[in-house]
This record gives C-alpha cells, structure tokens and sequence, in this order.
C-alpha cells in the first residue's frame, strides 16, 4: 500500500480549499477529504491485518524511502507497524468528527478548514515517518495551526494562550533538535543518518545514550503534557475553538507520546532503563495531581484540560514501565483518550453554543431540553472514568496490568497511586456529568434550547464508535499493537545485553 497516498488526500483537500472560491464550500471540500482520509485510514488497517503474518518480524511493513539531502542522510523514509497504524486510524477519526463539528464556523472558513487539514498533514506524517528529520519536519507543521487556530478562533485570553502553547512547544522543539543532532554526530562521518531503523540496529555505548535520552524524551514529554511541562495544556484547551480543543488532546498529545515511544525510548533502550524510575516518578505525580487539580475546576473545558494530563499520565506511566504490556497499555490509552477527549471537548462545544456559558454552576437539567447531547456527555464522562465496556477501561487496565509486572517497591507503589486516582476521577466526571445534566433546570433561560442538529450528532457518533469498538471487542486493537510492542521488547533485551 502506497502510504503517501493518505499524505495526499489531506494535501490536495487544503490545495482545493484555497483554489476555490466560495468560501461557503470551504466546509464541504473539507467532509470529502476528511471522509476520504477515514477511508483510508480503514483500508490501511485492514491491508495491514492481511499483511502482517507474511511479516511478523519485523513488523514494520510499506516502507518507501529516497533521498532529499544525500550528502546528510535526509530521506522521505516511511513505514508502519501496527502502533503507527493506531495512530493513523485514531487521526482520521478525530479529523472526520472535528470537521463535521466545525460545520457552522462563519468566520475566515477557508483559512479555517485549511487549517484543520495542514494539521491533518503533520500528525499522518509524523505517525509514518521512519527517518528522525522528516518525523522532526511533521511534528513542527502540526505546530503551525494549533498557534492559528487558537490565537484567531479562540476565546478568552486566546493571545495569551496562543503565545504560551507556541513557546512551550517550541521549547520541547529545541530539545528534540539538540538529541537528535546529538545522535546523528556521535556516529562517524561516513556513518551518519537520521534513519531510524538503522539506529537502532547500532551500538552506542550506554553512557552516550544517558545523556542524549532526556533531550528526546523530555522534548517529546512537553508535547504530552510531561509535568511539569504541563502548563500549556489548561490554557490552550480552554481557549482553543471546539475542532481547535478535539485536534490538541486527540491528536497533537499524541505525537509527544508516540515520539517518546518511538523516537526516545526504541532508539535509546539503555537510556529508558537508566531513567526509568525518574520517568516513573513524574508519570504519577502527573496522574494524582491532574485529577485533583481537576477536582478544583469550574469550566468544563478545564476540567478536560486537566484531566488529559491525568489520563496522559498513564500513556507515559506504561512507557516508563518497560514491560510489553504497559506498552501496549500507552497505545491503547493514547487511542483512548484520544477519542474520548475529543468527544467531551465535541460535547462541551455543543453545550456551550446553547447556553454561552462553560460554568458548570450555571447550568443544571440540562438533559430535559437536550437528551441527545446528554447522552453523549454521559459517555465521554464514563468513559473518561473507565467504565467497563468502554474504551478507557481497557486501557487502563492493561497499563496497571503491564505495571504490576514490574518488579521493586517504587514500581508497585506507583502502580497503586495510579489505580487510585480512579476515585479522583470519578468524583470530578460524576460532580461534572451530574452537575450539567441532572437536576433542576432554569426554565427561563434554558427552557427553548434545541438538541444536537445532524452534523453534530455524527460528529459524536462517529467518536463513539470508535470508543466502543475498544471497549467491547478489544482484540481487533491487541492484534494490531502486539507485534509492535513485542519487537521493542526484543530489541531492549537485545540492548541491555
């Protein structure tokens, strides 16, 4: 399967979104070609399903590579496992609902949709990208729109918001670029490349890699929500429009977990074992003080916000781990919160052009005048929680799973905490849920508001299927992951040797 014909689609719907010239149909160009990337996305999946027993080991399959800068080893080298094919299948989900909730955007649509589609470009890019320069390019064209669509679309203090997610993200950036420049030095000048694949397969000595990991990991870390590089994430969801919020915890959270997996950690095994207690260690603060933080919110948008750094939390806890189950576990939680995060982000925008406030004191009974978006409130939240049956609680579970596995008291007890943090969680999406939906309702205010129209209720249906293709029949994405994270755990035993 040729994988730049998924880079394509999103590419051409941008091109068609300037050349045309109404900007009323901005919206529809940019349906067909999210819709277009869904279907890809799934033909991807299935193919790749088809292929894989031909090629289990590796399991690195469509790789496609030529030079751009042969004098510096630069190539457009691409190629996916079963994680990066995760990743691709959750971006086409997120990018089909947050077009469909972006419907009735009135102001600059062009630029608007144009965007929504450049950032499509950088995540798919970056998911197949096997060559640490290109990966490095896609990451920061995926950084472009989010500063855009905040600082134009947003609400609030969205300058300010803008401003701080850009020089965070740069920040994280710059880190990246100095390990990787890092490890593309230390080999000899014949033998200098950016190709992954080939990196991994070499020897650098363990005390090399010690002090090139935590500019990688680190630099990653800031892109999903690392504490204490947190910071930037309250702000920007909350002041992000309601595709601009989907886009930054479904997708561009994820590129900083999937670079620490995939960038840090499979390219540098000896510097993930030495720093693996410390990695622990700030996963679960990020986890326990994420959601009590997120117990003190009154904005639903800030009560999302900081619970993806809870539930992000997680995704770094099973890397720390360094056990093919908490793997497996992180891809399955980026997968989920992915979806289930944009969905209550889908929900909260919905609630807000109704009622004009995001106050959850405001609000109340709210499910008598609209009973659909209730409906999916409730889910996002149960999800969120890990209701079994959904998609957060496979996750989760199969991250303490793959914890528990491993051996010492730090790692026990980490383990623990995280399991605990459920309670936390619980309370503040019940006392959120419950507070918005349930109750008495003010008549006067909210008595005429009308329920979700067409676009927004595929939107919603489109993330919950996703959710609860996860959560009730699990082993679709297991089959799908497995391989992927059975060769890293080879390749770290063949590494600690």
């Amino acid at each position: 399967m040729n994988l730049f014909f998924i880079l394509a689609i999103p590419l051409l719907t941008a091109v068609f979104i300037l050349l045309e010239p109404r900007r009323e149909q901005s919206r529809l160009l940019a349906l067909v070609g999210s819709a277009l990337q869904f279907v890809a996305a799934l033909m991807l999946f299935f193919r790749y399903r088809s292929d894989l027993p031909d090629a289990y080991n590796p399991p690195i399959l469509y790789r496609e590579q030529f030079h751009w800068y042969s004098q510096w080893n630069i190539s457009w080298h691409a190629g996916v496992d079963g994680i990066s094919v995760a990743m691709i299948l959750l971006t086409a989900f997120v990018v089909l609902a947050g077009v469909l909730v972006s419907w009735k955007v009135n102001k600059m649509e062009k630029s608007f949709f144009f965007l929504l589609m450049l950032l499509s470009i950088g995540a798919y890019g970056f998911f197949m990208s096997l060559d640490l320069f290109t990966m490095f390019f896609f990451l920061e064209i995926a950084v472009i729109p989010k500063y855009l669509l905040i600082g134009v679309w947003g609400s609030g203090r969205k300058e300010y918001s803008a401003n701080k997610l850009a020089l965070m993200l740069m920040g994280g950036s710059a880190l990246i670029l100095v390990g990787m420049l890092a490890l593309y030095f230390y080999f000899p000048a014949g033998e200098r490349t950016f190709d992954m694949t080939l990196i991994s397969t070499r020897e650098i000595p363990a005390d090399v890699q010690r002090w090139i990991f935590p500019f990688i990991f680190v630099g990653f870390g800031v892109f999903t929500a690392l504490f204490p590089f947190h910071t930037w994430v309250p702000d920007g969801h909350s002041s992000a429009p309601t595709a601009g919020s989907m886009f930054l915890a479904g997708i561009s959270m994820k590129l900083g977990g999937y670079g620490c997996l995939r960038a840090a950690t499979w390219l540098l095994p000896e510097g993930a074992q030495a720093y693996s207690g410390i990695i622990i260690l700030l996963a679960t603060i990020a986890i326990i003080y994420g959601a009590f933080a997120t117990m003190m919110q009154k904005d639903l948008k800030y009560i999302n916000a900081y619970s993806s750094v809870s539930h992000c939390g997680f995704v770094i806890l099973g890397i720390g781990m360094l056990t093919e189950t908490s793997i497996t576990g992180a891809v399955y939680q980026m997968v989920s919160h992915g979806l289930m995060t944009a969905l209550f982000f889908a929900v909260i925008g919905m609630v807000y052009e109704r009622t004009h406030t995001r106050m959850v004191a405001e609000m109340g009974g709210l499910m008598k005048a609209m009973p659909f978006i209730s409906a999916v409130m409730f889910i996002a939240g149960l999800a969120s929680l890990g209701l079994p049956g959904l998609s957060g609680f496979v996750a989760e579970m199969t991250v303490f799973m793959g914890s528990w596995e491993k051996q010492g008291t730090l790692y026990k007890l980490a383990t623990i905490l995280a399991c605990a943090s459920i309670v936390v969680t619980a309370v503040y999406v019940l006392r959120a849920v419950g507070g918005t939906m349930m109750g008495p309702m003010n008549e006067q205010r909210y008595g005429k508001l009308g329920d979700a129209l067409w676009y927004e209720r595929w939107a919603a249906l489109i993330l919950i299927l996703g959710i609860l293709a996860m959560g009730l029949a699990p082993l679709w994405l297991h089959d799908l992951v497995a391989p992927g994270s059975e060769a890293m755990m080879k390749h770290f035993s063949v590494a600690g040797k």
